[in-house]
């Protein structure tokens, strides 16, 4: 019914760089995500509660005419996403973006002018005479 190519392609799909790569992202991605979890809940949470009097957050409620609201564990993950997005943008965005800095700065261009020694006006490397005081200019 599958012919070879059709077979062929989908493994050369399924093993090309970036699925790989993006299917080990998401492993780790979710296997962070339950360390940042891990230490919200157990460590930062009971530490800020400390601070407040108040040993859980997902206890924290308040009632307004008769409809009870639970803000508590919204300020759980809101803490737990405030810290994850704190922890990638430092220790995973800024290092990568220096690392491609370095990579893909290169060589500094080639310089196209240069300096008159007379008014110190920009003029074009292979000119022999400058363009605002006609002085003549010596190769150098």
């Amino acid at each position: 019914m599958y012919n070879k190519e059709v077979l062929s392609g989908f493994r050369k799909f399924i093993l090309r760089g970036n699925v790989i790569d993006l299917a080990v992202g998401i492993m780790i991605g979710a296997a962070f995500n339950s360390v940042v979890n891990a230490l919200v809940k157990d460590i930062l949470t009971p530490f800020i509660a400390a601070i407040f009097t108040q040993p859980n957050f997902s206890n924290l409620t308040f009632t307004l005419h008769g409809s009870q609201f639970t803000y508590g564990d919204f300020l759980n993950n809101l803490l737990s996403f405030v810290i994850l997005a704190f922890t990638i943008y430092f220790f995973v965005v800024l290092p990568v973006n220096k690392i491609n800095e370095r990579i893909h700065k290169g060589p500094p261009p080639e310089a196209t002018t240069k300096t008159c020694p007379e008014c110190l006006s920009t003029i074009p490397l292979k000119a022999k005479r400058c363009a605002y005081c006609t002085a003549t200019i010596q190769e150098g």
